[in-house]
């Protein structure tokens, strides 16, 4: 019954997300509704990226210094040209912004990227599962029920103007989030041997030609 009582007490907090766009590149927006007040507490989405996408920490500096979006990068380097099969996975903290018609309600985008993948037999496309982000609240000024929201690990100031790090926190009683599915476009492994034949063929036309050329017009003492 004290279990049942805790639960009903922490409000439930709404998570949704949505990947704009078509094809490789995307904008992910992330919206978040609180169930109580923040209470002046900065407010992040933590987002596991699998290795099938990835955010270009180069644009992503061009955003923030034009105030477009506040995210950080776990780990921070990045191989942009990496192809899925050799990256790796990373957590994305995306700080959001309140709405102004809404207290309780939050929102942050930031644009993602998919990376090639290996081709596949008899399908044009290859699946990403993007996980639910997790919601976390930092209150470097306040305080958080501990029957609601229990300490998270996650080492960053609570805004972009501070430099310490501030205890962030996620709640307890967790919703049943739901993962979204990208579908990327991939080359049939069907086709590798006319897709390697016009390779060589194209190589030796174009470097025939420049070999001609060369020969021709060139000057060789």
């Amino acid at each position: 019954c004290v279990t049942l009582d805790v639960q009903a007490a922490c409000q439930v907090t709404t998570v949704t997300q949505e990947l704009l766009k078509e094809g490789f590149h995307r904008d992910l927006l992330v919206k978040v509704e609180l169930g109580e007040d923040a209470g002046g507490c900065a407010v992040a989405a933590q987002v596991h990226l699998p290795p099938g996408l990835y955010v270009d920490p180069y644009e992503l500096a061009t955003l923030q210094q034009h105030n477009l979006t506040k995210a950080v990068l776990f780990p921070d380097a990045t191989d942009v040209e990496a192809p899925e099969y050799l990256a790796k996975a990373v957590v994305l903290l995306l700080f959001l912004e309140p709405e102004a018609r809404c207290s309780r309600c939050f929102r942050g985008a930031v644009p993602v990227h998919a990376r090639y993948h290996r081709p596949a037999w008899a399908t044009h496309q290859a699946l990403v599962a993007l996980q639910s982000p997790q919601v976390l609240l930092c209150c470097c000024h306040g305080h958080l029920s501990a029957e609601c929201w229990e300490p998270a690990e996650v080492d960053t100031p609570c805004s972009s103007g501070t430099t310490s790090s501030c205890q962030w926190h996620t709640t307890k009683h967790r919703p049943a989030y739901e993962e979204s599915m990208l579908k990327v476009p991939v080359g049939l492994r069907e086709h590798s041997s006319l897709v390697c034949a016009l390779t060589l063929l194209t190589t030796g036309l174009c470097s025939g030609l420049i070999l001609a050329a060369a020969c021709k017009y060139g000057h060789f003492s």
